[in-house]
């Protein structure tokens, strides 16, 4: 996750398999310059230009990717399912995660007009600036918004593929299909809320928690921990278990990425901090702040974020910002993503993995959501 601190492993005598979840996250990167190198050479035998302008950037934006939290949640749920030895499987599992984040992203940035990612322009921005046909397209803009969609459709071919592939090659295949074809509807819905929600300007602290739910905690955490553990073979109710822990891992974890969305420092997340802000778009942070304004009475701090306020100057986003202090959202947000992280700690300590995999998933989970494990089950 952009923001957040390299991961390191954990201390020594604490982990029994020689190959920890820190181990996956960072040897998922091999896997996919393998399966990119494979999927580009494919693309330049349909098509060159296809190849060179989009497949390309594509495979470019992949690579540069984030922290490779959801692969080390993978391999956690594989290991507190009883997974050990050869973890092939679960890095090509964590490869096709990647993938299908990258069609997240690309597509997530095209609706929110987002325009920087990762430390770069946004796809859907480089494609608009450096393409000579941009101008006759109708407008650059059009061009790289058609093309960037196209580029989040083949993320999505790629990662399906690369599952398929897997789990044909696996005795528990159609466990890890299940999990796969619920997480790709689950996101897609929490997406269009997204969108329905910002048409019809909500600031419903409930339907910001299940936006952030849909869109963001069962495909970061929750999912990923069920299909790591399904390569295992495990049973619905060890499956219920990591899918109740990621649950409230993966929604902290979106708590606290909002947060990041609005006060965090661009250079270490690697996107703007003011998108949200400046379009008012429904986070819990924002939910919670409005709900807090209007219970307190605080209408100066109501109208600065009220849905359909002028985006305005970087003044209006100055206000925002305030808004969000003064109301008490920033702190109560802070206090929701410490109790988040405690109830996720306490199911997966009662999943009964072994207590090195319980320091893992703790060590994931605190790295994920900014909170240091301090107790529980879970934290071993």
């Amino acid at each position: 996750m952009p923001g957040l601190p390299p991961m390191v492993a954990p201390p020594a005598g604490r982990v029994d398999d020689p190959f920890t979840a820190v181990d996956a996250a960072n040897g998922v990167g091999t896997v996919l310059a393998r399966v990119l190198d494979e999927r580009l050479r494919h693309s330049r035998a349909v098509d060159p230009v296809f190849a060179r302008e989009l497949a390309g950037r594509l495979a470019t934006l992949v690579e540069r990717g984030g922290k490779r939290l959801r692969t080390a949640f993978a391999h956690c749920g594989w290991r507190a399912a009883g997974g050990s030895g050869d973890a092939a499987a679960v890095l090509r599992t964590g490869a096709a995660l990647e993938l299908l984040q990258a069609c997240a992203l690309v597509h997530d940035d095209v609706m929110d007009g987002s325009v920087r990612r990762r430390g770069a322009p946004a796809l859907h921005v480089e494609l608009a600036r450096s393409h000579w046909a941009a101008a006759r397209y109708g407008s650059a803009e059009d061009f790289g918004t058609s093309a960037a969609v196209l580029a989040g459709d083949l993320a999505l071919a790629w990662a399906d593929d690369l599952l398929t592939e897997t789990a044909l090659g696996t005795p528990h295949g159609r466990r890890l299909h299940e999990e796969w074809r619920a997480m790709r509807t689950e996101m897609v819905a929490g997406q269009y809320r997204d969108l329905h929600a910002q048409a019809a300007r909500s600031s419903d602290v409930d339907e910001a928690l299940s936006i952030a739910t849909l869109k963001s905690a069962l495909y970061t955490v929750a999912r990923p921990l069920a299909l790591g553990a399904s390569l295992a073979g495990a049973d619905e109710h060890l499956l219920d278990a990591l899918r109740t822990a990621g649950r409230c891992a993966g929604l902290a974890f979106q708590l606290r990425d909002d947060l990041l969305g609005a006060f965090g420092d661009p250079a270490l997340t690697g996107k703007p901090d003011d998108d949200d802000l400046r379009t008012r778009k429904l986070t819990y942070l924002l939910a919670v702040a409005v709900r807090l304004a209007e219970a307190t009475g605080d209408h100066q701090a109501a109208a600065a974020l009220a849905p359909d306020a002028d985006p305005g100057p970087e003044k209006a986003v100055r206000h925002v910002r305030s808004a969000l202090r003064r109301t008490g959202a920033r702190d109560l947000v802070e206090a929701k993503i410490a109790e988040l992280t405690d109830l996720s700690l306490g199911h997966f300590g009662r999943t009964g993995a072994p207590p090195a995999v319980r320091h893992e998933f703790a060590a994931l989970v605190g790295r994920a959501t900014g909170v240091a494990p301090h107790g529980g089950e879970g934290a071993a």
